[in-house]
């Protein structure tokens, strides 16, 4: 027998053993039964083939108060990166304000991303623990961004993912008069008015933190050292200072401080994590828009992250406007989300 009819044989014998299964006499129509078996056989075979598979666990913005990954825009963000990237595309509800207040919607986050990261999780999604993004926009950017530092701090977290990713995220509200906030403060889909009411609601119905957080005058002199993580005229590049002087905080009374701690939390405000902190996160996209009261927000991460070593990839929209991928019948949504999309393609 000649080697190429020993490996024909042997091919056979194998491809025999996979299909045949010997069912028992009693049922009926056996050979058919015998042939579903080897379509759920192969799908299971092609399961373990493909198991090196991206996923980007996405946290959808609104304020802490709105929004829903089965929103148009979001659902349409999620199927186009599972088809681009070939990935596992997690895109995540959790409890809103007014109802609900920090910390739950961190809580609500993070728990999933514990739960999502969990080995057996991993494996029945066929996803490579190693090719694993977090990723959010404006407020779903606060809470990934978030998560990602409790996450890289956790020693009991074995899988950490690789990237993260953070699309005009809201990351502090200790200065609300930084330049974007000014220069902003009427733009159409997020006025300075309306992200106040947002950061105010996160954390309670008390207006009276609303009317304070305006006038900026909210963080009491007993917290001032905080300041030195949100100050723009160090970490903003110098073209976006221009014009503007920064003053010295205008401190208000203790009690809201101490009513809402969450204010000075940094499960609620990344930016107020200290360097060593910083140090060790994941490579980092953020991306930023120039008209949008977030702006300074993103840039300052930019500049503290690459401070303390970490890789970032800023991706600035001269004509961008915050919101911009949640209207797909604009054209800058769809140049917006390329972007996102191939930087994602290129480094997860």
């Amino acid at each position: 027998m000649g080697r190429k009819s020993l490996y024909f044989l042997v091919l056979g014998v194998l491809v025999a053993c996979y299909i045949y299964t010997s069912p028992p006499d009693i049922f009926e129509e056996p050979w058919k039964l015998m042939l579903i078996n080897v379509q759920l056989k192969t799908f299971v075979h092609l399961r373990k083939l493909d198991a090196h598979r991206r996923a980007v666990f996405f946290v959808h913005g609104g304020g802490w108060c709105s929004g829903s990954p089965a929103l148009r825009n979001y659902d349409l963000l999620s199927r186009w990166t599972a088809e681009r990237l070939n990935a596992v595309v997690i895109s995540i509800d959790y409890r809103l304000a007014p109802k609900y207040h920090f910390p739950i919607q961190f809580e609500d986050v993070y728990n999933a991303l514990r739960w999502f990261l969990r080995r057996n999780i991993l494996e029945n999604y066929g996803i490579n623990p190693e090719r694993i993004c977090v990723s959010g926009d404006s407020a779903g950017g606060n809470l990934a961004a978030a998560v990602t530092q409790k996450l890289f701090s956790d020693s009991d977290a074995n899988i950490k993912p690789k990237i993260q990713a953070l699309i005009y995220p809201a990351l502090q509200p200790l200065d609300l008069d930084s330049p974007s906030y000014q220069e902003n403060s009427d733009m159409p889909i997020l006025p300075k008015s309306l992200m106040v009411r947002f950061w105010s609601e996160y954390f309670t119905r008390d207006r009276s933190l609303e009317k304070a957080m305006l006038s900026n005058e909210h963080v009491s002199a007993e917290s001032s050292h905080l300041f030195q993580f949100v100050n723009w005229s160090s970490f903003l590049p110098e073209r976006f200072r221009k014009g503007h002087v920064y003053n010295n905080p205008t401190y208000g009374s203790s009690e809201l401080t101490q009513k809402y701690p969450g204010i000075l939390d940094v499960r609620a405000a990344p930016l107020l994590a200290d360097d060593s902190k910083l140090r060790g996160l994941p490579q980092t996209f953020v991306l930023t828009c120039q008209y949008d009261v977030l702006r300074d927000d993103g840039l300052m991460y930019v500049t503290r992250l690459r401070n303390a070593g970490v890789q970032v990839a800023h991706y600035h929209v001269e004509d961008g406007f915050h919101g911009a991928i949640s209207f797909p019948q604009l054209k800058i949504s769809h140049r917006v989300i390329n972007q996102y999309i191939s930087w994602l393609k290129e480094n997860l």
